[in-house]
């Protein structure tokens, strides 16, 4: 029965071990050298957690534990959350000796124990006579209540010991005008940080500080704009009872002045001497004072503050004073006033961009880094000691853009409102944001040039520069004015943001525009479309939208290119970068206007063709991915070129044009000649009688060879016929028929026609024709008149004139026909040896085929 029961007792007491362990929390620890760990249970905590040290037998535990030794230490903590039941103190010593303390900047380690409240403790010690000094790096600490805590939960804690006790001089926080802090023989810096809070201290420098008589010395630096700064007396709120001294040194800006006011003073119950407040303004003027009686007013330039305390009754009322420094400007400052309310959607805003000058900005009265007049407002503007060119003017107009639906088409001109005329501050920069209410497209136009986008090989040097923006705070592009601009109109999905700003002047309200048209169309699928016209004058610059930087995500541009006719366009793709796509493509696409025209498309992965030639008007379309890496960006060059002539078919087809007159020429003018040679090509005889001339007929052969006798001969005499003109180089051996030059020629025959009854030649002219000499060519036909005849030519023409009487035809030398000696019969002639050569052709009876020509007798 007993055993039944043990049994069940051991199950639970095991079980219970278990829950034990498995609720424990394990670190380990690595304290640094002559830095000591300490967890310490918080005292309201009654929850049964220890913590111990190591494992197995040697393991220890108790509400705190100490780890000082360097080494790796296995903490365990009983309770499944031990940050909140244990705290976490960090403690080091540092030792200010003449020989060991120069600077040591001090920096803890902000990875460790994020679950505990920590407690960083540096524990200073330096010798009885001397003081250790602390330097905070910028913009130094600043002194709070020892109630309050800090914005960004980093508390500073500064503590010095006294033969009378310890004294803490302040807690701070970061963020101050406190740059310095010096304190008679030792002392401790803590820094508290509540759990879960990421450690981010203000690192401080340690050293030996110079000799003084004061308790603590606090150094100052009141920056201009600050208000008022508050400090604190040591032990502020509990007393200081000890007769030491106060010091505070103030560094105060030029051209500023300061007032002391005392705050929550309370006396201390003194038993000898009395609380005095010593100030020293510059080298020369020092006076003394009481808490009680005014302090310094609308004074200038640096001063040091001493509170003296006395020896006060233990158990009775402490010293305790809150200082308050206000810090103003002194001089005559400029007013102004703004009034916004007549001018819808116009706000203000004024900088001075000069840090170091000693300018003072208030709005309203109050003091201001950066004056902000909203629209619809009226508001009072002071500047005291600002130069005009330390400040800076920006202008923003809200323009609420009508849908495209509704019928104004004459769309908006953007213009600079004229400010008003007592702000004397240069206008740097104008604004408007153009905001679509309806889903629309926003198309931006030059009212007076053309625009042109600046890159770097081709900026903007106009008076002042565009900047066109989306409203997610992407840039488009800079753009300008410009005659030579190529950008017709700029179509922007969305709202838009358009930012003028001056190039070559230093005033925009001396430019009243207007800058930009702005009308409304229906909503594009593009993020952004250009219309651009190239010109032939240089090259055109087609940028993506906030170049050199990347194209927005899954966005697109378009280019309308406008190409005229008889022109050509050359696309250069001069700077292209490609991401790597998570999803998607990028796509580049040059589609012609012409429905029926190829599109030609490159892909990421895909080769660029690096130039395109374009011969009519075309689009150009660059779209992009949702890149997993890199950015999408393409910059192109455009020119245009006028397409040139093909100067050789030109040159051929009128080389060739010339060559068919030419030949049509030649033709011509061998017609002309063979008509005025066919004539001669005929034989005739030109007989002058005593009377009148008549025409012997129709002198060609009307009959071929073969059926006439022209080639029979009545009689040849050798000597007589060939003696002069034999060729010599004919041979001896002939036939008998008659040759001359080798040639077979014939005789003449004497005229036997009739010689009655002969017509005039001016009776039977007109019936005469050249072409058409009658159906009979055998028929009798009279001679013509000499006058109306042609002259035959003569081979060889004389030197001598024919109708010289020393005129003698060689040819006739020999022939029975050289002297007339009566007018009886006609003596046969014989023919020469050149027109010898000239024979008939065979089987023919055309006047292209007449027999060869006889010279004529005179």
């Amino acid at each position: 029965m007993m055993g039944s029961c043990v049994v069940p007792v051991l199950i639970g007491l095991v079980l219970l071990q278990m829950h034990k362990i498995s609720e424990c929390h394990k670190i380990e620890v690595t304290p640094d050298s002559g830095t000591i760990v300490v967890f310490t249970k918080k005292p309201d905590q009654d929850l049964d957690c220890d913590v111990c040290k190591d494992e197995g037998p040697s393991q220890s535990c108790n509400s705190k534990l100490d780890l000082a030794e360097a080494r790796p230490t296995i903490v365990t903590f009983n309770c499944s959350q031990p940050g909140d039941v244990f705290t976490v103190e960090i403690n080091q010593k540092i030792d200010c000796s003449p020989t060991a303390c120069s600077i040591i900047a001090v920096h803890p380690d902000s990875t460790r124990f994020l679950e505990f409240n920590r407690t960083f403790n540096w524990d200073l010690k330096v010798q009885s006579s001397q003081r250790f000094q602390l330097d905070f790096p910028a913009p130094g600490m600043r002194q709070i209540k020892p109630s309050e805590s800090c914005p960004d939960k980093h508390t500073y804690t500064i503590i010095t010991y006294q033969r009378s006790g310890p004294n803490s001089i302040g807690t701070f926080c970061r963020n101050g005008t406190i740059s310095r802090i010096q304190a008679l023989f030792k002392g401790r810096v803590s820094l508290e940080v509540p759990k879960d809070t990421a450690l981010n201290p203000s690192d401080f420098k340690v050293s030996i500080g110079p000799d003084t008589e004061a308790l603590v010395v606090v150094d100052v630096k009141l920056p201009r704009g600050l208000p008022s700064v508050e400090f604190f007396t040591p032990n502020y709120g509990t007393g200081h009872y000890s007769e030491d001294k106060m010091k505070w040194n103030f560094a105060v800006e030029p051209m500023q002045n300061f007032t002391v006011l005392f705050q929550h003073y309370t006396p201390p119950a003194c038993q000898k001497e009395k609380v005095l407040v010593g100030y020293a303004l510059g080298d020369k003027t020092s006076f003394t004072t009481d808490p009680k009686d005014i302090q310094p007013f609308n004074k200038q330039g640096d001063f040091s503050l001493t509170l003296t305390n006395c020896e006060a009754k233990k158990g009775s009322n402490g010293l305790s004073l809150n200082i308050n420094v206000t810090v103003f400007r002194g001089g005559t400052p400029y007013l102004c006033t703004v009034d916004l309310r007549n001018e819808e959607g116009l706000s203000l805003q004024i900088e001075n961009k000069n840090p170091e000058s000693y300018c003072e900005m208030s709005l309203n009265s109050v003091v201001q880094e950066k004056i902000v007049v909203p629209a619809g407002t009226k508001a009072d503007l002071s500047f005291l000691d600002c130069p005009v060119q330390d400040l800076q003017l920006t202008a923003t107009k809200t323009i609420d853009c009508p849908s495209a639906s509704s019928r104004d088409t004459s769309g908006t001109s953007l213009t600079i409102p004229t400010l008003d005329p007592s702000l004397h501050v240069p206008l740097h920069q104008f604004t408007w944001l153009l905001r679509v209410l309806d889903p629309g497209t926003v198309d931006l136009t030059s009212p007076i040039k053309v625009l042109h986008q600046s890159v770097p090989d081709k900026e903007c040097n106009d008076r002042v520069s565009l900047l066109i923006s989306e409203t997610d705070g992407s840039n488009i592009g800079q753009f300008c004015s410009l005659a030579e601009g190529t950008i017709q109109k700029i179509q922007i999905k969305g709202n838009v943001s358009i930012t003028v700003t001056p190039k070559t002047i230093k005033d925009l309200s001396q430019e009243k525009g207007p800058f930009l048209k702005v009308a409304m169309s229906p909503e594009i699928t593009e993020n952004v479309i250009y219309t651009v016209s190239p010109s032939v004058l240089g090259p055109m610059y087609l940028a993506t939208p906030n170049w050199p930087d990347g194209l927005n995500p899954s966005s697109s541009v378009t280019w309308i290119v406008s190409v005229p006719q008889e022109h050509k366009v050359e696309l250069q793709f001069t700077n292209v970068s490609k991401p790597i796509c998570d999803s998607g493509h990028t796509e580049v696409a040059i589609r012609p206007l012409d429905p029926q025209g190829q599109t030609q498309s490159w892909r990421e992965d895909q080769i660029f063709v690096n130039t395109v030639i374009q011969q009519q008007s075309f689009f150009l379309n660059v779209s992009n991915c949702e890149p997993k890496s890199g950015s999408f960006a393409v910059l192109s060059k455009v020119t245009l070129y006028k397409e040139a002539k093909n100067f050789l078919s030109i040159i051929l087809a009128v080389v060739g044009v010339l060559l068919l007159l030419v030949i049509i020429a030649l033709i011509v003018v061998c017609v002309i000649r063979k008509r005025k040679k066919k004539p001669m090509t005929n034989r005739s005889s030109i007989f002058l009688p005593r009377g009148k001339p008549f025409l012997p007929g129709n002198a060609t052969f009307p009959k071929s060879r073969a059926d006439n006798e022209s080639h029979v001969y009545a009689s040849i005499d050798d000597s007589t016929m060939y003696g002069n003109f034999a060729d010599k180089n004919q041979p001896a051996e002939v036939d008998n028929r008659p040759w001359s030059n080798g040639h077979q020629v014939d005789a003449y025959h004497p005229f036997t026609g009739p010689s009655d009854s002969t017509p005039s030649a001016k009776d039977s002219s007109a019936e005469y024709s050249m072409d058409g000499r009658g159906g009979d060519r055998d028929a009798y036909q009279p001679f013509l008149s000499p006058p109306n005849t042609f002259n035959l030519a003569r081979p060889r023409s004389p030197l001598v004139s024919q109708g010289s009487i020393r005129f003698e035809d060689r040819r006739m030398i020999d022939n029975e026909l050289h002297t007339f000696k009566s007018f009886g019969d006609i003596n046969p002639i014989r023919l020469s040896a050149d027109e010898s050569r000239l024979q008939p052709q065979m089987g023919s009876d055309t006047d292209s085929n007449t027999e060869p020509e006889y010279e004529e007798a005179i």
